[in-house]
């Protein structure tokens, strides 16, 4: 998945972070995010102890873990990212799931099909 600069630099700070904190006791498994050990992180643990901790420090309201994943789907779409992308990006089986859960919010969609009637038949 191709990442923003940004995204690159904060896992590498995080990567290197994590090193420095841990050393020698942590085993690489190819993890972006994982326990002390380098193991898979309890979902309950990420959620108690990073995210909603996480919500607070940014005086943020309670939500689910998963709402800033529709949340980053919906504003690719407003700003005119093609579905395809995004199903890509949500690792959705199909487009059809990515239409049928996101299509109200891709801009201009019902007035696009009106210009391209009216063009098809002036």
């Amino acid at each position: 998945m191709p990442l923003t600069g940004a995204a690159v630099g904060a896992l590498s700070d995080h990567l290197a972070r994590q090193m420095r904190e841990i050393g020698d006791e942590y085993e690489d498994k190819g993890l972006v995010f994982a326990s002390q050990t380098g193991n898979t992180m309890s979902a309950s643990n990420v959620v108690n102890r990073h995210f909603k901790p996480l919500l607070k420090r940014a005086k943020l309201p309670r939500i689910r873990p998963h709402d800033p994943r529709h949340t980053c789907a919906t504003l690719l779409l407003i700003k005119g990212v093609h579905p395809k992308y995004v199903q890509e990006l949500l690792g959705h089986a199909n487009i059809s799931i990515t239409l049928d859960t996101y299509s109200h919010v891709i801009p201009g969609m019902g007035n696009q099909t009106v210009a391209a009637m009216e063009e098809i038949f002036a």
